[in-house]
Order: structure tokens, then C-alpha cells, then sequence
């Protein structure tokens, strides 16, 4: 990935260029010294003066009002004599606000669009309503504030004081969050709105960052000057670096993608077009620079694309280096490689190209800026600024679109939003705790409505690949780096367990359902995730762990497709490495049920992994004679035993009911046995397992075996030496007399009505 950098050859200003703000995709708006706002129109190539400010007006900064459209229609602009004004992109001032003592060093509009943050020399931030009128004064500093900016629910802001960065929530009772960042003055600032980190550049000549608990994820090394402007790209995988004579490119760990040297002295403000093609700086000079991404790479099994320049993209295939050149009329925004296909968008359409065939590719038309794109094996992810959410098939025809008041397009990453064929998944951007899972055939919200709940912030999501929709994993990463699994449909749903701690990165494999992540400094992969569900006991024996210390510090995991898992290094270098085809062809075999052939593939390798895989995978589909066989040969006995004598049993629910046992789940084994009839085999379970209430619950409800409870409950106050506190207990105390005789005859009966 490159920069491909655009200087003018006569300068349009006349003096130092202080703030540039993209109204859209094809029109700049430059401010500068020489009190001209400028407006340069890409489409026809022309720059036309659109305000003449007075002599004494300076401006700091420009912001525009956030929309949906493609063009916005209003912006602020800051200025050094302590105001701000409302402008039209017609040039016309609408507002006058006197809101600093000394200069306005920035102004910055809400992602809600609600209200403005403006900060000084006096060392305030002030919040405004869109109308103008002051909110309050949510911070104080006793310097002056160079930076400031707005979290991505708008609910906080962040700002330098000295060298220390604060986070401020809005809520007054709640303290702010304040670490030294930089050994200089801090002096750019700026948070991503889709991947909630924040990035900032000093006059230590570094640029570092954070995530949103101050933790530091990246510092880089020394500049020759310091960092005077950083700027997050829209889709927040990349970000912008300028300094003097220097632009840079960065990854969003913060890497560098590319460094440019252009003859532009100190870049003082960066912005980026709403589409994430290029941005522009201003720059102390009097020009304005453009620069524009270009040679992005893309991969998938043997094919790759790179998008060499503005309106082209050069495919390969690299098993038969069969190349194809693809040109387009408009400006590529955005490009996806996987599952055979190739998704290139520009401004107005959307084309869809088939691996089998480059020539006639599927158009749709498009009618908002392109946010994010995500593809799955039947169907891609698609989202707009006009259009929201929406799920289309390669052949062109929109599945379903997403509507959720928990979900906005705008917000949307790939790290928390997942799709597979039948499932997608998407983190709510007001509750960092809230996971929406949706039908991606009718777009509507799974669980009756209701999302899956984390105990903390969740920051990743992934959805497995294979197998049918009942069996679908999802895999959460929380901000602890934790990792957790859970199904998103059937009983189980919603119901977490924990794989690992310290992950910082997983990938599902697009033909099995096998887990790879980077866990501290190794490289995990988990063959059958799902064992947690089954037998946990066995989830240790499942793993494949490789040492770390080839990868390099803090790799992260970027694809896992066939059985190969590629690897990104913190310096940005791609490794690979190779996992055994083994696990994958155990998986085809117990997907299609054909157990006698992964019997004889676990003999013939003898790797206990494999074994413990089948043990589990077969007692999950009640095949108990290929389970018992896998128990054997890893030496649980007991286990084996167990599934003896679940054979035996005649009754099918209460086979089923063992099994749920088995595999640790008595909420569905208790389903199993009120489904059935067997009443007093639930109110057992829940005996022997202390849940008193639950049984007094069900003895109540079916008006049978109350006595029983009670009896039973008596006795265990009685060992343990207490008095009877649950008030359910309570109500039914001395109303019932306790038989012994009679319950020992009604047990007796219902034990022989079900053996």
C-alpha cells in the first residue's frame, strides 16, 4: 500500500494553509492566513473562492456537519479571535458564537451530529448545542489545549493536557481517566469512530496508539520533527501521520504502510475523504497536498488483486498465472477478495466479478459512499451511507437489510461485525456489552429480539463458516483479551464458555469449523471448539500450540483459508504458517455423518487430538458406539463406562436425558425429562443438585411430589444445622404433613413406571 502524493504547481494560497475539511468525495474546502476559504471542485478541476474573511479573522480549524448524503451543507470554523462561525458551503455566515478567551485552537461536530466541542488557549472544552447555545464546560485545563476530540457514541471526549491525555465522560459523577502519553507537548489528536482507538503525535516526535482504557498499543520511533497532525481513515484501518516535509501512512497497530517526503513543510491538518480513498493536508507552505492510497493488495486461496491505481485493479491467479486487467470509469472506493469472488465499488455502482469468469461482471447500482464490505460463501455485507445494512448475493439480488436501533452503518468494523451464510453478527454501538445476531435471510434479530449480553466490552466477533445453522459458533473477544464461545441459535444459545486468556487475535477456517488465535506469544488452534458444549474435560487435549517466537511480538491473526493461517507481524511483514490437513478431513467426515471412516483415519494417524475430536463430535450426535471407541483409545475409562450404560437404557428421552448429563447441560436435561412426562426424574435432578427452588418450582406447578421436596429439604437444613430462609419454603412450611412411608411408595412407583 502506497501514497501517491499531489502538490499544485502555482499555489492557490498565498500564505500558510491552516485547515482543510472534504465537503465530499470530489470537493475540498481549504482555509488559510491569506483569508481566503477556498473550494476546490475535483470534478471539473476549478477553485473558486468561496468567503474573503475579514483582516483580522484567522482561522484554526474547519469541521463539517457529519450526514448521511454525500454533501454536507454547513461547517464551523474556528477561529483565533476566541469565536467560532456557522458557515454554508455557499459561503454565507449563518452564526457568530463568542465562545474562548484567547484562540479557538479546534472545533469538532458529535458523530450524532447533536452538538460541537470547541477547545482554546484558555485551556477549555466547551460543548454547544447545534443551534450554538453553550452546554457546558466539560473540562479545565492549565494550559492550553491543542487537541480534542469525541468518542465514538459520543457519550466522552478526549484531550491533551500538557503531555498527559484525559478521557472525559459526559456524566459528571464518573472520573476521568488520565495517563502521561508523550515526554513532549502533546499536539494532534484524534479517535476513531469504528474501532475505538485513539492515535497522538507530540513535540516528542512520536505518534503513539491507545485504545480507549489508555492502554499503549504502538509507540513509533523518533521523527526528524514533531508530529503536528494525525488523522484516522473513515473504516479505521488506516491512519495519516504529518509532520514537517512528511507524510505517512500507518496501519491501524501502527505500522507503517508507506512514508512520503513532499516539498510541503509542517502539515498542520489532515482529513480524510468520507469514502477513504485520499486525503488532503494543509500545509505551512500555502499549498495544499493530496495524497491517495493506492497499490492495495488483497489475497484469498490462489488468487490475488491489487488496486495499483485510482480505477484499476490487476488480478492473478497463482496457481496458473492467469493475469486479468480490470478498468473502471470512476474512482475504486472499495474492494473484497474471498470466496471466488471479486467486489470492486466506486461512487455510483457496485461490480461483482466471479473467479470463473472476468469479463461480464454482476453491476448494482449504489447510492451512498461505501463503509464496509464483508463476504461469506452465498452472500456479501454491504454498507452505505444511504442504502444502511444489507446482504446481497453475488448474482446482485439484496437478501435482506438490517435495521436495528442498535446498529448504524456508520459505526460498523470488521472486527465487530461477522457474516456466514446463514448468520450475521454485529456489536451494538451504543453498549460495547450488546452482540445482535440476525437471520441473513430475513434480517431479522434472533433470540426473540433480544442480544447476547457479555459481562464486559466485547471488541471482536467471529462466526464460523461450516456446518448448519444450528451448529453455528460465534467467538468473542472482550477487553480483557479473553476469548469466549457460543452458539447463536438453538437451546444453547447465548450461552458462553470461556477457550483462552490473552488472545489477541482469532480467524475461523473457511472449510472446517477450527478455531486459530494468537494467545500471549503462542499460536493456538483450536480443533473442535465446540467440545465445550460436549465434554470441556476435553478441551485441553484438542489444541495445537506452536511457540510463538517465529512470529515475532504481537502478531495478529489476518486469514485462515485451507491449511494455511497468515500472520501479520507488528512490522507489518505477512508469514504464513501450515497447519495438518487432518483436523479439516475429520471434520468433512463427521459433518457427513460417516463415522466408520473417521474411526479408521484416528486409527491410522494415532493422534490423541483426533481421538478426543471424534469423542466429542460423536457423543454430540449420539453415535455412542463410535464415542465409546474414541474414549477408549484416550483412556477414559469412566467415560466409557457412562456410555454403557446409557446404552442400555430403552427409553430414547431417557438416553437423551443421560447425554444432556454427560455433557454438563441439566437446564436441557430437565427439558428432556418434562418433555417425556418423567416429572419426578426433574424434580431428582434438581435435588441432587441443590436447586431447591427450581424443584419446589416444578412440583408446585405439575401438583405433584411437593411433600417429597419438602421432605428432602427438612433433612438437608437438619445435616447442615440451619433454619429455613427461601421464602418459597417459607409459604409451604406446616401446610403439608411429611410421610416418609408415603414418599418412599410414590418414588418407588415412579422409578418403576420409567425403568
Amino acid at each position: 500500500m502506497k501514497l501517491k502524493i499531489s502538490l499544485q504547481k502555482d499555489k492557490k494560497h498565498s500564505d500558510i494553509v491552516t485547515c482543510v475539511g472534504w465537503a465530499s468525495s470530489d470537493e475540498l474546502y481549504s482555509v488559510s492566513d491569506d483569508h481566503q476559504i477556498l473550494r476546490w471542485d475535483f470534478n471539473s478541476g476549478e477553485t473558486h473562492q468561496v468567503v474573503q474573511l475579514p483582516q483580522e479573522t484567522y482561522a484554526t480549524d474547519i469541521h463539517w456537519v457529519p450526514s448521511g448524503g454525500k454533501k454536507r451543507e454547513l461547517f464551523v470554523l474556528a477561529c483565533t479571535d476566541g469565536r467560532f462561525l456557522f458557515i454554508s458551503r455557499l459561503g454565507r455566515v449563518e452564526k457568530s458564537v463568542e465562545a474562548h478567551k484567547g484562540a479557538v485552537l479546534g472545533a469538532q461536530w458529535s458523530y450524532d451530529t447533536t452538538a460541537l466541542l470547541t477547545y482554546g488557549e484558555d485551556g477549555a472544552a466547551k460543548i454547544w448545542s447545534r443551534a450554538g447555545m453553550l452546554r457546558t464546560i466539560i473540562a479545565q485545563s492549565t494550559g492550553p489545549m491543542y487537541a480534542a476530540c469525541w468518542s465514538p457514541d459520543s457519550d466522552a471526549i478526549a484531550y491533551t493536557s500538557g503531555r498527559s491525555l484525559v478521557l472525559k465522560p459526559l456524566q459528571p459523577a464518573v472520573k476521568p481517566t488520565q495517563w502521561k502519553a508523550h515526554d513532549g507537548l502533546i499536539l494532534c489528536l484524534d479517535w476513531s469512530s469504528a474501532n475505538s482507538l485513539l492515535v497522538s503525535g507530540g513535540e516528542d516526535r512520536k505518534y503513539k496508539v491507545w485504545d480507549s482504557y489508555g492502554r499503549g498499543l504502538y509507540s513509533s520511533y523518533l521523527h526528524d520533527s514533531p508530529i503536528s497532525s494525525v488523522k484516522w481513515a473513515p473504516d479505521g484501518d488506516l491512519f495519516a501521520v504529518g509532520s514537517f516535509n512528511t507524510l505517512r501512512l500507518c496501519d491501524r497497530t501502527g505500522w507503517s504502510h508507506s512514508l512520503e517526503k513532499p516539498a510541503s513543510g509542517t502539515v498542520f491538518k489532515l482529513a480524510w475523504t468520507q469514502d477513504g480513498t485520499q486525503f488532503s493536508g494543509a500545509c505551512g507552505n500555502g499549498q495544499v497536498i493530496f495524497a491517495q492510497v493506492v497499490d492495495r493488495h488483497l489475497e484469498w486461496d490462489s488468487l490475488e488483486a491489487c488496486v495499483n491505481h485510482d480505477n484499476t485493479v490487476d488480478v492473478r491467479d497463482v496457481t496458473t498465472d492467469a493475469r486479468e486487467h480490470l478498468e473502471f470509469s470512476e474512482r475504486i472506493i472499495k474492494t473484497s477478495l474471498g470466496w471466488g469472488h471479486l467486489i470492486v465499488t466506486t461512487s455510483t455502482q457496485a461490480y461483482i466479478y466471479n473467479s470463473r469468469n472476468w469479463t461480464t461482471p454482476v453491476t448494482l447500482d449504489m447510492r451512498g459512499s461505501v463503509g464496509l464490505i464483508q463476504q461469506s460463501e452465498r452472500h456479501f455485507l454491504l454498507t452505505d451511507s444511504a442504502s444502511g445494512v444489507q446482504l446481497v448475493s453475488y448474482e446482485g439480488r439484496v437478501v435482506s437489510s438490517i435495521k436495528s436501533p442498535g446498529v448504524q452503518s456508520s459505526m460498523l468494523s470488521q472486527q465487530t461485525t461477522s457474516l456466514s451464510r446463514d448468520t450475521v453478527v454485529i456489536r451494538d454501538h451504543r453498549d460495547d456489552k450488546r452482540v445482535h445476531a440476525f437471520d441473513a435471510l430475513t434480517g431479522k434479530e434472533l433470540g426473540e429480539g433480544k442480544p447476547l449480553v457479555h459481562k464486559t466490552e466485547v471488541v471482536g466477533v467471529a462466526l464460523s463458516q461450516c456446518g448448519p445453522p444450528t451448529e453455528r459458533l460465534l467467538a468473542l473477544l472482550d477487553k480483557n483479551n479473553d476469548l469466549y464461545i457460543t452458539t447463536v441459535r438453538g437451546p444453547l444459545a447465548n450461552t458462553t464458555q470461556a477457550l483462552g486468556t490473552m488472545v489477541s487475535s482469532v480467524a475461523w477456517n473457511n472449510g472446517s469449523n477450527i478455531l486459530v488465535g494468537m494467545c500471549d506469544t503462542k499460536f493456538i488452534a483450536w480443533y473442535h471448539p465446540g467440545v465445550v458444549y460436549t465434554d470441556k474435560e476435553l478441551l485441553p487435549q484438542t489444541l495445537l500450540i506452536k511457540q510463538g517466537s517465529e512470529f515475532s511480538k504481537s502478531p495478529q491473526v489476518v486469514g485462515f483459508v485451507g491449511n494455511q493461517c497468515t500472520l501479520r507481524r507488528s512490522d507489518g511483514a505477512l508469514i504464513r504458517t501450515s497447519l495438518s490437513p487432518l483436523p479439516g478431513l475429520l471434520h468433512q467426515h463427521t459433518s457427513a455423518r460417516r463415522w466408520e471412516a473417521a474411526t479408521k483415519l484416528c486409527r491410522f494417524v494415532k493422534d490423541p487430538a483426533l481421538w478426543a475430536c471424534l469423542a466429542a463430535m460423536a457423543t454430540d450426535a449420539r453415535d455412542l458406539g463410535t464415542a465409546q471407541t474414541a474414549y477408549a483409545a484416550i483412556n477414559e475409562v469412566d467415560k466409557v463406562q457412562f456410555l454403557s450404560r446409557i446404552k442400555e437404557l430403552s427409553s430414547r428421552e431417557q438416553r437423551n436425558t443421560e447425554l444432556a448429563l454427560f455433557c454438563h447441560q441439566p437446564t436441557q436435561a430437565e427439558a428432556a425429562y418434562l418433555t417425556a412426562g418423567l416429572v419426578y426424574r426433574a424434580i431428582d435432578l434438581n435435588l441432587s443438585l441443590f436447586n431447591w427452588e427450581r424443584a419446589l418450582e416444578i412440583a408446585v406447578k405439575h401438583k405433584t411430589h411437593v411433600d417429597t421436596v419438602l421432605a428432602f429439604r427438612e433433612v438437608y437444613l437438619k445435616e447442615i444445622g440451619c433454619s429455613e430462609t427461601l421464602q418459597h419454603f417459607q409459604q409451604y412450611s406446616g401446610k403439608l404433613s411429611i410421610d416418609w412411608d408415603k414418599i418412599r411408595a410414590k418414588i418407588s412407583l415412579e422409578e418403576g413406571a420409567t425403568n
